[in-house]
């Protein structure tokens, strides 16, 4: 797995383990994020700007709830990624579509954002392991992070599958060769895990919409012709079953925990 080292216990640590189940809620949220923003844009006729409106509201009093936990709650921590998904997607959407900015100008730009977002979380914190956001400052750092990494997979994902003319489904195999060749190298030639996580964790986005794509646009335009609205909920069953499996999960754990500390 693409797990930066722990330092701080899972009792006391605010975001989860890195383990299978997270990397495919994870995949699973990206393309919820892609095709429940063109559903509510496009599908519902809210348009761009509304839609924006209104989910940043949602992300923001999910923020809020998320802020509110001291430990890591499932519920909590991943309706906020699905949410910052959507924002992160249409972020990039208003400023393609809105605003007439290339994808070449967006992917640069959110890359630097990026870069200098973990510069000054790395000055401030002195690591950018996951198993250490712990504090406040560092879950904003944190969320900063995701959300920049879900604006930068969008506007990548749609450079390589639209403007190189690929195709969502050899993009979404790019993507996925990439995410391979990355765990790979931790693997084998031991990459730093940090490394390693983040950059797995930014190609995931790309690699979700990709296929999020595929399943949802009509034949004519490169997909299986699924729909917005069938292929939202597919996955937001997914996620919600999942959810439901790591809160009970996490129920058990913490209880072996309570009582070996009796012990």
């Amino acid at each position: 797995m693409l797990s930066p080292n722990k330092t701080t216990g899972p009792s006391q640590n605010r975001v989860p383990e890195v383990t299978l189940d997270f990397w495919l809620i994870k995949l699973m949220a990206v393309t919820m994020g892609e095709t429940a923003a063109d559903y509510l844009a496009v599908n519902l006729g809210l348009g761009l700007a509304v839609t924006s409106l209104i989910m940043t509201g949602m992300l923001i009093v999910a923020l809020v709830l998320q802020f509110a936990q001291r430990r890591y709650i499932p519920w909590a921590y991943w309706l906020a990624v699905v949410l910052i998904s959507v924002v992160g997607t249409l972020i990039t959407d208003n400023l393609v579509d809105s605003f007439g900015v290339r994808l070449q100008t967006t992917t640069i730009a959110f890359s630097v954002a990026l870069a200098a977002t973990f510069a000054v979380w790395q000055a401030s914190e002195r690591t950018l392991s996951i198993h250490t956001i712990s504090t406040t400052r560092r879950e904003i750092f944190y969320w900063l992070a995701i959300l920049l990494t879900f604006s930068l997979g969008t506007a990548a994902g749609d450079l390589v599958a639209e403007s190189f003319d690929m195709g969502y489904l050899t993009s979404g195999l790019v993507f996925g060769g990439l995410i391979a060749l990355i765990a790979l190298a931790y693997h084998l030639i031991h990459l730093d895990a940090i490394l390693a996580f983040w950059l797995a964790y930014i190609l995931t986005r790309p690699l979700g919409a990709s296929f999020g794509d595929l399943l949802s646009q009509p034949a004519e335009q490169g997909g299986l012709g699924f729909g917005t609205t069938f292929t939202s909920l597919i996955f937001l069953g997914c996620i919600a079953a999942l959810v439901l499996y790591m809160t009970l999960k996490k129920t058990a754990d913490d209880a072996d925990e309570i009582l070996l500390e009796q012990d």
